[in-house]
Formats: structure tokens, C-alpha cells, sequence
């Protein structure tokens, strides 16, 4: 038999191992009862399909470029997200070992060597000293007929699949921590500009008590209140500085930048809630990261199983080699070729005390477990989705009622200082108006903040701006 036609037999054998048998159990992505419906919908969070809710750079559509920036620069500067990424690249390359397996181990060798032979050997005929020159090339592969090296292929492949997800889990949470973080700022610059307005109506006010008591017109009890209000609207501003300062650090360790270095201007404004167009219920388990990746782990523990059963078969495994030997004439000829096809071995566990058995029973036990895991991370995506409609529809009501007590609020309390001014009220009841009024724009304000952190927060349950297709193809 000539060397091609070797090489053909080789060819068949390595294409029949790639076509064997697999013990792997027939994985299909598990049966999920989705409702028809989410049950929270509400005016704030229309529905709508998958392709109109949020996607990609979700946070441009706040239309801040303050935030936008801030989310480029945690993107480039995240240790967090750095640690994610790097995750990731451990996946990837494990996968792309695992995929090496199905193709042979080929090696390249050469030797010189100068020898001598002893005279006294075993039917020597005298010393005798020869060089022997070797280059060639060597190849072995094992016949996979059971499955093992595609179940560990698959497992390799899935587990990089669910670090994707990961990595898109990861970056999700960052975004919408740092927006919050954001938003939580901008609330608190709203309300610092709110205590700086009262802080000088407040001190006009106490001009005008005091000008009254001087003029005879008011006890000092009316000062005494007068002085109190204003002091307190003081330290309640000083108080929301300090929290402020605090937010601002927690978004410089975010965005991954030094606190001493890291400010960003006050800004009274504040950005005003909008409605979230949400997806239907079945397009919750594709769009968010953390719902994919546990059914990756999943199939990726169900390709294990086929690897530990593989082992009750035997492995299989063909080498090759071929190259040119001489110990003294010219190397590359024909005369110094050689070729070997062989040996073909096989090699099968007799008796292991039970090991095999125990490491596929170990197997199909961490299959249950991401089985589980996948159907209590479904769970809490449904969970996550019904809890942030409910506050995103609650908070937009209860922002409607707090704007009405707004304006009642600043009508009583203009009314009390107008019969304060005439005589016909004490200064207490200005002052009882006054807080009012202030707690009320207050609360409001804290509402708005919170209702824009609750459309984030609809952002994230929904997935974002993640896709399944970022698994398939990487970050």
C-alpha cells in the first residue's frame, strides 16, 4: 500500500471518529410559561414589541450630555468592567483550546547526533562511530467516537457564551448605577437650589419680624420662630452638600476616577421622567443577559454529562509520522525518507470503584442545579420586570397628588403671611405654612428622582440594551 493511499485510510478514520456516537442527553432550552401579558402595565410603561424598547446607548434617550459622558468614560475606565472583560477573554480562550481537540497534534523534530557504538556489545564486530542526522514530522488524533471532544467543544462554547452574557450583565449594572447615581445628583442640586431660595425668603422674613417687633407690632416669640426657620433651612442645605459630595464620589470610584479629582458642575435642572416602552413577556427571556447566560450554563452541564459518559468507552487515539533520516549522505532524498502510519491504541478503564459512574451522577447533579438556577433566575427576571412597573405607574400617581399639595401648600402659605402682615395671624402659623410648603417641594423633587431612577431600573429588568445575538458573537 503506497503513502496516499495510507493517507486516505487516515482521512476515513479521522472522519469517522468525528461522526461517532454522542452520550450527551438531547438538549433542548427548557419550556418556560410565559404570561400573555406583564400584570403592572400601566400610562408610564406602554407596551409595545421587543424592537421598540430600549436598545443600545438606552441612556442617550434622557438627553443629557453630562450622563452620556459620563457612561464613556466609565466604559473605558471600570476596573469593574476591565474585570469583566478580562473574565471574558479566559472564556474565549478556554473555548478556543477546547475546539483545538478536534483537530490532530501535529509536531515538527530533528535531531544530530554523533555516536559510538561500543566493540564489546552483543555480536559487535568492533568500536564504531557514525552520525545519524533526523528532521520529520510527527502527528497523533483521537478518534472522538463517543463524543468527548465535541461535548467538550460544546461545553467550552456555551461557557463562553454565558460569559458574554456576564460581561453584558456587568455593563448593564454599571450604566444603571451610574445613572442613578447621576440623576440621584441632579435631585439633590434641585433641592440645594430649593433650600437657597428658602434660605433668603427666610432671612427677608426675618427682617420683616424683626423690623415689626422693633416697631412694637410683634413679641420676640415671632423672632425667636422666625430665627429657628432660617437656621434650620441652613443646616438642612449644608446636609444635603454633604450628601451630594458623597453621590459625587460614588460616581468618581464608578467611572473609575480619583474622588480628589472628580466634580462635576451643579445644575439645577432636572430631568423630567418618560414612559418606557416595555417588550412582551417572551422577549424578557432573550433580552436580558442574566436569563441567557443560566441557560447557557445549563447547556454547557448537559454537554458534560456526554463527556463523563464517553469514559466508560475506550479512547482511540492515531499517530503518524514522517520525515528523512541519514547518518552521513545527503539529508532531503528520497533514499533517507521515512513514513509511519501507527501506532493505533486504545486505552479503556477495567475497573475504577465505581468512579466513572460517580463523576456522571456528578455530572447530571450540576446539570439539575442549572436547570434550577435558570428557572429562579427566570423567576426574578418576571419579578424584577412586574416590581419597577408597579413603581414606575405607583410614583407617577403619587407625583400628580404631591404636585397638587405643591400648590396648595404655596397658596397657604402666602395666605399666612398676608394676615400675618395685616395682624390677624401669629407668626406660627406662617411658619407652620412655610414648612409645609417647603416639605412639599422637597418630596416632590425626591420624587421625581426617584421615578427616573425607577425608569432606569424598568431599563435594566427589561434587559437593556443587550441582545441574545452579543452571546453568539462576543463583546
Amino acid at each position: 500500500m503506497n503513502i496516499s493511499s495510507k493517507a486516505k485510510w487516515f482521512g476515513l478514520f479521522c472522519a469517522f471518529g468525528l461522526s461517532g456516537c454522542n452520550f450527551a442527553p438531547k438538549y433542548t432550552p427548557p419550556e418556560t410559561v410565559v404570561p400573555a401579558s406583564y400584570k403592572e402595565v400601566g400610562d408610564w410603561s406602554p407596551s409595545a414589541p421587543a424592537d421598540g424598547g430600549p436598545r443600545g446607548d438606552w441612556w442617550i434617550g434622557f438627553s443629557d450630555p453630562t450622563l452620556n459622558d459620563l457612561i464613556a468614560r466609565m466604559e473605558k475606565a471600570s476596573p469593574t468592567l476591565a474585570a469583566a472583560v478580562a473574565r471574558y477573554d479566559q472564556a474565549a480562550a478556554a473555548a478556543a483550546q477546547g475546539n483545538a481537540a478536534l483537530f490532530p497534534s501535529v509536531d515538527a523534530r530533528g535531531s544530530a547526533v554523533r555516536q559510538r557504538l561500543s566493540g564489546d556489545r552483543p555480536l559487535g564486530a568492533g568500536p564504531y562511530t557514525y552520525h545519524d542526522y533526523i528532521v520529520g514530522l510527527g502527528a497523533s488524533y483521537e478518534l472522538d467516537l463517543w463524543g468527548r471532544v465535541r461535548n467538550l467543544v460544546r461545553s467550552g462554547e456555551d461557557n463562553r457564551q454565558a460569559s458574554a452574557a456576564d460581561l453584558a450583565s456587568v455593563r448593564l449594572s454599571l450604566e444603571t448605577q451610574c445613572s442613578e447615581l447621576y440623576f440621584q445628583l441632579r435631585g439633590l442640586d434641585a433641592q440645594i437650589t430649593l433650600l437657597d431660595d428658602t434660605v433668603e425668603a427666610y432671612g427677608r422674613a426675618l427682617q420683616l419680624t424683626d423690623t415689626r417687633y422693633q416697631d412694637g407690632a410683634s413679641s420676640g416669640l415671632d423672632v425667636g420662630r422666625a430665627r429657628t426657620q432660617l437656621s434650620t433651612a441652613k443646616a438642612q442645605r449644608v446636609e444635603l452638600a454633604v450628601t451630594r459630595a458623597l453621590t459625587e464620589h460614588a460616581l468618581a470610584a464608578l467611572v473609575g476616577d480619583l474622588a480628589t479629582e472628580f466634580s462635576i458642575a451643579p445644575s439645577p435642572a432636572n430631568p423630567a421622567p418618560s414612559a418606557v416602552p416595555t417588550t412582551a413577556p417572551s422577549a424578557l427571556l432573550q433580552r436580558r443577559p442574566d436569563v441567557a447566560g443560566a441557560e447557557r450554563r445549563m447547556a454547557a452541564a448537559n454537554a458534560r454529562i456526554g463527556m463523563q459518559r464517553a469514559a466508560f468507552f475506550p479512547t482511540i487515539s492515531l499517530s503518524a509520522s514522517a520525515g528523512y533520516e541519514t547518518i552521513g549522505g545527503d539529508l532531503l532524498t528520497a533514499p533517507a525518507s521515512f513514513w509511519a502510519i501507527g501506532p493505533a491504541t486504545a486505552l479503556l478503564s477495567v475497573f475504577d470503584g465505581g468512579q466513572r459512574r460517580a463523576a456522571v451522577d456528578a455530572a447530571k447533579g450540576a446539570f439539575n442545579e442549572a436547570a434550577a438556577n435558570y428557572r429562579a433566575t427566570v423567576l426574578t427576571a418576571f419579578r424584577d420586570v412586574e416590581d419597577q412597573m408597579a413603581l414606575v405607574n405607583r410614583l407617577a400617581s403619587e407625583a400628580k397628588d404631591q404636585d397638587d399639595a405643591v400648590v396648595a401648600a404655596t397658596r397657604t402659605a402666602d395666605l399666612a403671611l398676608i394676615r400675618y402682615n395685616e395682624g390677624a395671624a401669629s407668626y406660627l402659623e406662617v411658619v407652620t405654612a412655610q414648612t409645609a410648603e417647603l416639605d412639599s417641594r422637597r418630596a416632590a423633587l425626591t420624587l421625581n428622582t426617584r421615578r427616573l431612577q425607577a425608569s432606569v431600573d424598568l431599563i435594566r429588568a427589561l434587559g437593556g440594551g443587550w441582545t441574545v445575538e452579543v452571546a453568539n458573537a462576543g463583546p
